[in-house]
């Protein structure tokens, strides 16, 4: 695979029923330049229903921003538009690249306003040798939990989120209902290299803060009651890495495992300032294909690290961290001849609570799950559409609401 959007989207196009083999390849002078994409939209329904109607933000199931039961977006899947432009060369015995991305969103929520968002996703350097490995520095997709969005179906589709995401660059996929969100992190990374299928990456990247879910008509006292810190993590980064072990064949498939560790300073709760604390986690997974059928299973916990994205709700109001529970299991079959891919998951996301106290996240156990049904079809060599039904649980304490999302669109990788 010589396109370098990234390695998610490569992952994508490996697993997709149709792939692409190579970007918009260009020789310029010493270089080879990658121009290289992704372009995807979809219509998306969403009906929500439960104690959740008209929470900000705050859960998967039932929250929509409308306060309507149903609602109808055209919006980007779980894959943002790409834009990426990479070089690689070799130089002084080194084999020296860069990528940079764009990532424009594809939906906007007001007449007259352009206003879907735009990130930039990747902008690093790698510099290495087949003999011992490359490093890379800059922003990339992180470590930690990086192979459970790659294994995700819903990576090529949308998932959860097309209702309470609308107008941002991407919906969630299974991020919060199976597995945390690997996010695109600062780094400086080694990579090893590939002793017949083991590999392994460790690096330092970005802390992040502690933050709480937003305000919820869900709370009495209208605020989920975690702790937040402004301090990320101090003098400290976080420290991540990998181990995997790939195999090709009639039986190919993959194992692997990772962990994540970082100091969590400046906790807070309202005017009280609580002691400082440490966020960890590990997860482990494996993918195996064969005649056509693929399975996936993943399984992670973290004591600190918080549920969705990395160090929400992590800490309860007296600054105590909060256990975390996430996982899924997926199965596809790609049909002969056509190369349709079918594919049903099921994962969840369990935060524990810390005790007794009113109706607030930081107190109450939180989970999502969600069942995802989808089918994936080439009808060229680098087009698919999609069509994905995904069905969202949610419970916090006594509460409980969920959100059922059609969604039918395309998917164009160069």
């Amino acid at each position: 695979m010589k396109t370098k959007l990234s390695l998610a989207v490569a992952s994508a196009l490996l697993a997709s029923a149709s792939a692409a083999n190579a970007g918009i390849m260009i020789p310029a002078g010493d270089w080879t330049l990658d121009i290289g994409g992704v372009v995807n939209a979809y219509y998306t329904s969403t009906k929500e229903s439960g104690d959740f109607t008209g929470a900000s933000g705050a859960v998967l199931g039932g929250s929509n921003a409308t306060n309507s039961s149903t609602e109808a977006n055209i919006t980007t899947g779980l894959l943002p538009n790409y834009l990426s432009v990479s070089g690689k060369t070799r130089q002084n015995d080194l084999d020296v690249g860069f990528t940079i991305s764009i990532n424009p969103g594809a939906s906007t929520t007001r007449s007259g306003i352009q206003g879907s968002q735009q990130e930039n996703r990747q902008a690093f350097v790698t510099f290495g040798d087949k003999s011992w490995g490359s490093i890379k520095l800059g922003k990339d997709l992180g470590i930690f939990a990086s192979d459970a969005i790659l294994n995700d179906m819903t990576l090529l589709g949308v998932g959860s989120g097309a209702g309470l995401l609308a107008g941002n660059t991407t919906t969630l996929g299974r991020i919060g209902t199976g597995f945390m969100y690997a996010d695109w992190k600062a780094q400086a990374a080694y990579s090893s290299p590939n002793w017949n299928g083991f590999s392994f990456t460790v690096g330092v990247t970005q802390a992040w803060n502690a933050v709480a879910a937003g305000a919820s008509t869900a709370s009495p006292n209208g605020a989920f009651d975690s702790a937040v810190s402004s301090g990320r993590g101090g003098s400290s980064p976080a420290f991540e890495g990998k181990v995997s072990y790939e195999w090709a064949g009639d039986f190919g498939g993959k194992v692997w495992a990772s962990a994540l560790s970082q100091d969590v300073e400046g906790l807070t709760f309202g005017t009280a300032v609580l002691a400082d604390d440490e966020a960890t986690a590990w997860d482990i997974g494996a993918t195996v294909n064969v005649a056509g059928f693929g399975l996936t299973a993943y399984y992670s916990e973290g004591e600190g690290s918080g549920t969705t994205i990395q160090l929400r709700d992590g800490f309860d109001s007296s600054g105590k961290p909060r256990d975390s529970e996430d996982w899924y299991v997926q199965a596809t079959y790609t049909l002969p001849g056509v190369g349709t891919k079918l594919g049903v998951s099921y994962g969840e996301s369990t935060l524990e609570g810390n005790g007794a106290g009113d109706l607030g996240l930081g107190n109450d156990e939180y989970s999502n799950e969600m069942v995802t049904i989808g089918a994936y079809h080439p009808i060229t060599k680098h087009l698919n559409l999609v069509a994905e039904y995904s069905k969202v649980d949610t419970e916090i304490g006594a509460l409980n609401g969920d959100s059922k999302t059609i969604s039918l669109g395309a998917i164009l990788f160069f």
